[in-house]
């Protein structure tokens, strides 16, 4: 089995996690926003995509308890 030869040395270990690592970099980095182009914030929505306005966030503050 691979996995018994693998760990038999421990510069082999070492690099085979090292692979698993850049590789797991690697995922992660492709999935990464794009920064963006300008300085202009995105308007708020909710989970549904609705705009949020200052009516909405008086309701969940009162909710809320403040």
């Amino acid at each position: 089995m691979f996995s018994s030869r693998i760990f038999r040395s421990r510069w082999a270990a070492l690099f085979w996690a090292g692979g698993i690592i850049w590789t797991a970099y690697d995922v992660a980095e492709a999935n990464a926003p794009d920064p963006a182009a300008n300085n202009v914030a995105a308007a708020d929505t909710d989970a549904t995509g609705v705009a949020v306005d200052n009516a909405d966030l008086a309701i969940l503050a009162n909710a809320m308890g403040n």
